[in-house]
């Protein structure tokens, strides 16, 4: 979805989600709503001594719905900023953090590997929601009792603050990867454990919490938010556990070492018919090959481009017409998990790698590195002295 930044924190962009822009006041209508039977239970936990005849009244529950749904996200971003400000102190750059419809996540550039620094910067987001939660109850405190419309509405919206943040933070520390209760899992398994095992190992965990949160939500409670939310949980365990195992796998694995050599890739011209490049692709089960011209690649052209073109014109046009000429390359010596997400962020299946000076050393396709990956899961890994270009797949 898309996103919008709305400012900074601490040098971090903060963006919105638009789901957020549909949980917002999603949430706000749902608080305002229940505003009497908060406030009983608010009183019976903390003996808040609210007047909900006060607080019923009119438009009201709907001004106070609002306010408790942006305290309630300002304590998020305050969450994952917790998280943000102790892993720059350890050297981790965050991209920024973005309010989506399950909450706050902050993006990270790297992970950190170190248990201990992903300990601490597990736990740093719920004990700075406990921090608000505390914050939140002492001002409750402070004010007075006296029934006037505006302090009840601030003591509300105060007391309700002060068991969310602390809600918040007891949720994040279950046990479900990759949510802060997870992530301190994992660290506490690392400590033992290959960082990659440790991963996958609370990833299982993570996701067998996930398929009993969302039939607890689905079934017991009724609640579909509770059930997206498992889905999610579910989805983000295995895509890290997924991610993770393969830059374990990937660790010191070059482009160079993946690649389909310059020798071994098949090239056309810029005069080939369209016809006759599906004809070629159809013998050599290739959907993209580099376009040269005396001797030098100017371009790309894949089964996509070949479809754009109506079959009965195909003869008509050229590789030269329906070509890509905006290139994506990758040095051959780039690590292997980089050029990856180079393909992801640029949404194409393959990579030109050029060297230093332009000159095609080979293709890199999805299809070479899930061959290597098969290859290196399959216990084919380096041994020692080996020779890396053994693992190069065949064309």
């Amino acid at each position: 979805m898309r996103r919008f930044r709305i400012g900074s924190a601490f040098g971090i962009p903060i963006k919105l989600d638009l789901t957020f822009l549909l949980v917002l006041p999603l949430f706000a209508w749902i608080i305002g709503t229940q505003v009497g039977q908060t406030a009983a239970v608010l009183n019976d936990s903390l003996g808040a001594g609210l007047d909900a005849a006060a607080l019923t009244g009119g438009t009201l529950v709907w001004l106070l719905g609002v306010a408790a749904a942006v305290g309630l996200f300002v304590g998020i971003v305050l969450h994952e900023l917790g998280h943000s400000l102790v892993a720059i102190r350890y050297g981790y750059p965050i991209d920024s953090i973005t309010l989506w419809l399950f909450g706050g996540i902050a993006q990270f550039d790297e992970m950190p590997e170190n248990w201990k620094q992903e300990l601490v910067i597990a736990v740093a987001g719920p004990l700075v929601s406990v921090a608000v939660g505390v914050l939140s109850y002492v001002a409750f405190l402070v004010l007075p009792a006296t029934g006037a419309t505006a302090l009840e509405s601030a003591r509300f919206v105060l007391a309700y603050l002060a068991v969310m943040n602390v809600a918040l933070a007891a949720f994040n520390m279950l046990p479900g990867f990759p949510m802060d209760g997870g992530r301190v899992l994992r660290a506490l398994l690392a400590r033992t454990r290959p960082y990659a095992r440790a991963t996958e190992i609370a990833a299982e965990v993570g996701k067998g919490f996930a398929v009993l949160l969302g039939l607890f939500g689905l079934f017991v409670l009724g609640n579909l938010f509770i059930a997206g939310l498992a889905f999610f949980i579910y989805i983000g365990a295995a895509g890290e556990s997924r991610q993770t195992t393969m830059r374990a796998a990937f660790e010191g694995v070059t482009v160079r070492d993946v690649m389909t050599p310059a020798d071994h890739v098949t090239s056309v011209t810029r005069e080939m018919s369209v016809s006759d490049l599906i004809r070629t692709m159809f013998e050599e089960r290739h959907t993209g090959y580099p376009v040269e011209r005396d001797g030098e690649v100017v371009g790309l052209v894949t089964l996509e481009d070949a479809r754009a073109v109506r079959e009965v014109e195909r003869d008509a046009y050229t590789v030269g017409d329906v070509m890509t000429t905006d290139l994506v390359t990758v040095d051959p010596d780039t690590p292997v998990m980089d050029a990856l997400n180079d393909l992801q962020e640029n949404s194409v299946g393959r990579l030109l790698v050029t060297d230093a000076d332009g000159e095609f050393e080979g293709l890199l396709t999805r299809s070479d590195i899930m061959t290597a990956l098969s290859i290196i899961k399959s216990g084919g890994k380096y041994a020692a002295g080996s020779d890396r270009r053994a693992m190069r797949p065949e064309p």
